[in-house]
């Protein structure tokens, strides 16, 4: 696992909580590496809004109940306009590249669910694959640059973490709405199917924010 990786599911997993200072020496130190591979990653995340940079250093980005409501908000806008105009535009490949990231959304899931052999890092990356493929079936090349910017991985990542059997199956059951919707060129169900799959994301996070940042003040 280079620097990068081992940042990045540090901060994923609240190992580096929200708020703490890194610092290129600690983290070179940690591990065992180099400060230039420290400073690349370092880069690299904070462009991905995983990170900050203060007058005091590098901080593990902290999100307010207010940010993920605006972060979801546009989102959900933007996502929503995605599908509608996916509905108008897709074509066939693009169907069928959503066709088979939701069969392996659906496998991985039970996967997870019956056997827990696969991870909530690996649920989260296949959920992306779908709404990739969402973003281009909509054949419009300047809304991936606009999504990107709201699509913050570390509350995406704990909206899943926290979802119980019936939600993940809930979110597996949105997705198949969503791609029949664009099938049949519906694109007001598309746009409201995807709306609610955000929001209910959203709504995880937002449940659990307190309760968050409660357990990292107090230890």
């Amino acid at each position: 696992m280079n620097a990068y990786e081992f940042i990045k599911r540090s901060i994923l997993h609240g190992e580096y909580s929200p708020k703490m200072r890194l610092t290129e020496e600690y983290l070179a130190k940690e591990l065992n590496l180099s400060r230039t591979p420290i400073r690349e990653a370092l880069r690299k995340l904070e462009s991905e809004g995983l990170i900050v940079s203060q007058k005091r250093g590098v901080y593990v980005r902290h999100f307010t109940k207010e940010d993920i409501e605006q972060i979801y908000d546009l989102r959900t806008l933007l996502e929503g306009y995605a599908a509608s105009q996916a509905a108008l535009h897709r074509k066939e490949e693009n169907l069928e590249e959503m066709r088979k990231a939701n069969k392996l959304y659906e496998e991985v899931i039970t996967t997870y669910l019956e056997t827990g052999e696969t991870t909530i890092e690996y649920i989260v990356n296949i959920n992306h694959r779908f709404h990739d493929a969402v973003i281009r079936a909509s054949q419009n090349h300047h809304i991936h640059s606009h999504i990107s910017k709201v699509v913050v991985v570390p509350l995406i990542f704990r909206s899943f973490y926290w979802f119980n059997e019936y939600q993940l199956r809930h979110s597996l059951e949105v997705h198949k709405t969503i791609l029949k919707a664009i099938e049949e060129q519906d694109t007001e169900r598309a746009r409201a199917a995807m709306h609610e799959h955000i929001y209910h994301g959203r709504d995880q996070v937002l449940h659990h924010i307190e309760e968050i940042d409660h357990h990292y003040t107090t230890n």
